[in-house]
């Protein structure tokens, strides 16, 4: 097991997109699922806000680079749409179905990654990124 602080960093990730996609579909009974995002994005605007001005890690964001601007909100585009795309599922699908197909974000990030960023994951890893696409092909299969 590894003691790189990245990988707790990722787990925690996981455990709270596990408990998004729980509490997303309770929530989404009785309402549109685009309204519930913006109700959900809200949420998020004013914890991080709170977070960012407690930890006194604001600092004035026409200082960034323009490049940083592009990246940053072109992510945040991105996410908006995942989002999206993510609680009409959720409103459509079983959470059990959704969450793992929407993990092929694992196979698309290093494929993407391994083009627009240069990485080179090792064999043991393309084995990994390669179970977790099976594991998505064996969800989509129709009994």
């Amino acid at each position: 097991m590894t003691t790189n602080p990245w990988f707790y960093w990722a787990l925690f990730s996981a455990v709270f997109a596990a408990l998004t996609a729980i509490f997303a579909k309770l929530g989404l009974k009785g309402i549109d699922s685009d309204f519930a995002t913006l109700i959900r994005t809200f949420i998020i605007v004013l914890v991080l806000t709170a977070f960012v001005l407690f930890t006194k890690k604001w600092t004035n964001p026409f200082a960034l680079k323009s490049k940083t601007w592009l990246f940053l909100v072109l992510s945040g585009l991105a996410t908006g749409a995942s989002w999206l795309c993510y609680f009409r599922a959720l409103q459509l699908g079983d959470a059990s179905k959704v969450a793992p197909v929407d993990k092929l974000s694992v196979v698309l990030v290093a494929l993407f990654a391994l083009v627009f960023l240069g990485e080179r994951p090792v064999a043991r890893e393309w084995l990994g990124i390669a179970l977790v696409g099976t594991g998505i092909v064996v969800l989509a299969l129709k009994r």
